[in-house]
């Protein structure tokens, strides 16, 4: 999976965000701007012509189109983001809802009144009342040219009559002296007579319309002069009047033409040219009343819609530049919450959103700064705390695998520690005394002697409380030394109390066996000197005196001495075994053949004694010392036929069997005898204690030293329901291969 970029941007692509809205913007507004303007336009050049409004409407209707085609896209956008439950996206929706309703009200209610307005406003234009006075100013307006035409016309006749009576010359002196006198006389701005040829004959203008008599001379029609048109009239626009001009034909232009021209007021031509332009595009609007309707229906529903759009798209506008900074709180806030504190957000606005992302940033800055700090003292508390697990690994391992038993008291005094050798020396369940007192545990003088260790413990916490128990496990006694301190913290503060106890049974046991060897091999060197002297000093008197004495107490005691003397040497000799026992010779060998050797000389020598050896699984081949295992059976053997002699129902059973979990050879040997007390089965093994009247007390304690010099192991248990059953277990397989490269 990617690593998401540290800096979070309000856009993605920031530069080409920004010149994709500003060019949409520009759009937008280019396209508001044209089409405001180009509906005034069409309003105020409607009837100009009707191709230049058409392609205006289409602009307008395009520019809208691609107004709707932006709102579209940003709608069909939102709405896939809300499909996608893109963040921010249900606020940016409710900020263009609002947006949008915000101006559609105000627009819609604009539109009513406004198509209202034109609906009235266009009735009225073409209400017959309107038609109507606008007919009259016309008829006003054509009447006044009409009365100045035939005051021209009447005073052109006058003159023309005059001419005739007088009989002027046409263009004569005379002619013009009339001309001048009726120009002052009637009130004329322009007098003159024209040749038939149309060249000028006495002519009188003011000097402000010689300009104008070229112009209207070229508009004049003289076809129709010369045939059916009496009078011929025009006016002609001035400065500061305008100008009637009238000619009538003399003799349809036979003789020649009168020329005469009056001045009106300023203004009345241009005011009658507009009433007729008024009347006639009136009477063309007229015939598209109904059209004009709906294309200024048309003109502000554009301009509606555009409203509408233009607002909804700023809408959009302003709901991403608002939502923009929130979906990147909110996107930098989750990432936060994931773990990533190095995140921050890239603003460059100055605005309140601007301060809140920096406030953001500010706060991720402490949050990696604190992280920072934490991830710093984690990893030396990690430290520490594997540096102290590894303390702890090492001392339970310690404690699981010392031979010392070690129970610990917390400072309530409850069980806290208590090792795997403390199990096994007690015989206890760790599990079921852990968290309980001592005291409630125990009975008896025990309960007052771990009393009377917390108590000294307590007065005084720098002592040592030492001493050696004797307790029964099972049906062991076992010998404990026992020690006891006070656990202190590093502040000085009692922390409990720490026991630490070893079984020290066997170690005195090998400490009285060492002693009597000591005391074996001096008293055998002491005691032997002196037997052969005295019992060939015995046999001496006795073959000596025999003959001369025949009292029989001389016989009698030289016989006790001899035979005192030969037990002496025996328990010398058995002394001297015991002191310093032969080494041993391991060879590979059947244990069963020198089983069955034995009880075969046994069964030979004891009938009355049922002896049995059974077999109770294949016994593969041992390394032993063939010679000691023989004294080791014969012994025990021995030992069992002495306590069954006189015994009717004596029975000695021999199991053999090897345990391949243990890799040993297992030797059961039980008799029916009377058994072994609880004291005697715990010092059986000790030199010298016998429970035979006259026995030496170290058969048992040799034959203990030969099994424990073949790795073995040897253990007296009470036979059911009486007797006694020794056990001998002697490696084999893997062990017994240990075992002899060790030897």
């Amino acid at each position: 999976m990617p690593t998401p970029p540290p800096h979070i941007r309000l856009h993605p692509d920031l530069s080409d965000e920004r010149k994709k809205r500003q060019r949409e913007l520009w759009l937008v507004l280019l396209g508001i701007v044209l089409i405001g303007v180009l509906s005034w336009v069409e309003l105020r050049f409607f009837g100009v012509n009707s191709y230049l409004f058409l392609g205006l409407f289409n602009l307008n209707l395009i520019l809208l189109l691609v107004v709707l085609f932006l709102v579209l896209r940003n709608v069909v956008k939102l709405a896939l983001e809300r499909k996608r439950k893109v963040l921010g996206a249900k606020l940016r929706t409710r900020l263009v809802v609002i947006f949008f309703l915000l101006s559609i009200i105000p627009t819609l209610l604009m539109f009513v009144l406004s198509v209202t307005f034109v609906q009235t406003s266009v009735d009225y234009w073409f209400k017959a009342q309107v038609e109507g006075s606008m007919e009259q100013a016309l008829s006003v307006g054509q009447a006044v040219y009409h009365a100045a035409r035939m005051r021209l016309e009447g005073k052109g006749e006058g003159i023309i009559e005059t001419i005739r009576t007088r009989k002027f010359v046409w263009g004569g002196k005379g002619m013009n002296r009339l001309l001048i006198s009726r120009r002052n006389d009637l009130d004329l701005t322009l007098i003159g007579v024209l040749s038939p040829s149309h060249n000028e004959q006495n002519w009188h203008d003011a000097p402000e319309w010689e300009h104008a008599w070229p112009a209207i001379k070229e508009k004049i029609v003289w076809a129709d002069l010369e045939k059916k048109q009496p009078f011929w009239s025009a006016v002609w626009p001035g400065k500061g009047a305008d100008l009637v001009v009238g000619i009538v034909p003399v003799d349809k232009g036979a003789t020649g033409y009168l020329v005469l021209g009056a001045t009106l007021p300023q203004g009345l031509l241009s005011k009658l040219d507009q009433i007729v332009r008024g009347v006639n595009e009136y009477k063309q609007l007229r015939t598209l009343k109904y059209p004009l309707k709906v294309t200024l229906y048309f003109i502000l529903g554009i301009m509606t819609s555009m409203l509408i759009l233009g607002a909804t798209w700023f809408g959009f506008r302003l709901a991403k530049e608002i939502s923009a900074p929130i979906q990147a709180l909110a996107l930098g806030t989750r990432r936060i919450a994931r773990g990533d504190i190095g995140v921050r957000i890239d603003d460059e606005s100055g605005d309140e959103l601007g301060l809140l992302v920096q406030s953001f940033n500010k706060m991720a800055m402490d949050l990696e700064t604190t992280q920072v700090g934490l991830k710093q003292a984690k990893e030396r508390l990690e430290h520490q705390n594997a540096e102290l697990e590894s303390k702890s690994q090492y001392m339970e391992a310690v404690l699981a695998n010392i031979t010392a038993g070690v129970i610990s008291l917390d400072d309530q005094g409850r069980i806290n520690t208590f090792n795997k050798a403390a199990e096994a020396i007690l015989g206890v369940d760790a599990s079921l005394v852990m968290g309980s007192s001592p005291i409630g545990l125990l009975r008896g003088e025990f309960a007052s002697m771990v009393q009377e260790v917390l108590t000294q413990l307590r007065e005084m916490p720098a002592s040592q409380w030492q001493r050696q128990i004797d307790l029964k496990v099972g049906d062991v006694d076992v010998r404990l030394l026992v020690n006891a301190v006070v656990l202190h913290r590093d502040g000085g503060e009692d922390a409990g109390i720490v026991a630490v106890f070893e079984d020290i049974t066997e170690l005195e046991k090998i400490q009285r066996m060492e002693a009597w060897k000591e005391v074996a091999r001096r008293m055998a060197h002491e005691i032997k000197n002196p037997l052969t002297p005295i019992k060939l000093s015995a046999q001496r008197i006795e073959s000596r005196f025999a003959k001369s004495v025949t009292d029989p107490v001389l016989t009698q005691c030289t016989g006790l001495i001899v035979r005192q003397v030969e037990h002496l040497q025996t328990m010398v000799k058995d002394f001297s075994s015991f002191a310093k026992l032969p080494e041993i010779k391991p060879a590979f060998g059947n244990m069963l053949e020198v089983i069955e050797e034995i009880v075969a000389v046994f069964a030979q020598s004891h009938r009355q004694i049922v002896w049995d050896v059974r077999v109770d699984s294949p016994v593969p081949e041992c390394i032993f010392d063939h010679e000691a295992m023989k004294r080791v059976f014969m012994n025990i053997l021995l030992n069992a036929a002495e306590i069954l002699d006189g015994q009717e129902d004596g029975r000695v059973d021999i199991a053999v069997s090897y345990v391949e979990a243990l890799h040993r050879v297992r030797i059961q040997i039980a008799d029916n005898g009377p058994g072994l007390s609880s004291d005697e089965r715990s010092r059986i093994f000790e030199p010298y204690f016998s429970s035979k009247r006259g026995g030496t007390g170290l058969g048992l304690t040799i034959v203990k030293s030969v099994i424990d010099d073949h790795n073995g192991y040897l253990r007296a248990h009470p036979g059911s329901p009486r007797g006694t059953i020794f056990v001998i277990e002697l490696p084999a397989g893997k062990d017994q291969a240990r075992w002899s490269q060790s030897a």
